[in-house]
């Protein structure tokens, strides 16, 4: 499966974005789904993974209460609506698909190719 991830920018703490991962291929509905992301100067780290049914979802502790992960199998695309950013939510952030729910990247088969987004304080 191919991955194209998209709707990143510079916006202004307190604001809102919503990231979109589009993926290729007719096996979309069958892989769980996750957003990583990658500071300038650190590790990838986990952001939110969601089941290949919507029905299970998991977060990091920081950015849950905050952030929203979706898909939509009738559209092969997945989603992440991210509310009251913060400067440290500043990075490139990265759609991967894999076979079951983790947090770690090496568990994750597919990854797109990431999108920016800058929150300036």
């Amino acid at each position: 499966v191919q991955l194209q991830a998209s709707g990143g920018g510079l916006v202004q703490a307190g604001g809102s974005l919503r990231l979109s991962c589009a993926a290729s291929g007719r096996t979309f509905s069958s892989y769980a789904m996750s957003w990583f992301r990658q500071a300038p100067g650190k590790e990838r780290e986990f952001v939110a993974s969601i089941s290949w049914s919507a029905g299970i979802t998991y977060y990091a502790a920081s950015v849950k209460g905050r952030f929203t992960i979706s898909r939509t199998n009738a559209k092969n695309t997945l989603y992440l609506q991210m509310n009251s950013l913060k400067p440290e939510d500043t990075a490139v952030y990265y759609c991967a698909a894999g076979p079951h729910l983790s947090v770690q990247q090496h568990s994750w088969d597919y990854w797109g190719q990431g999108t920016q987004v800058t929150v300036s304080s």
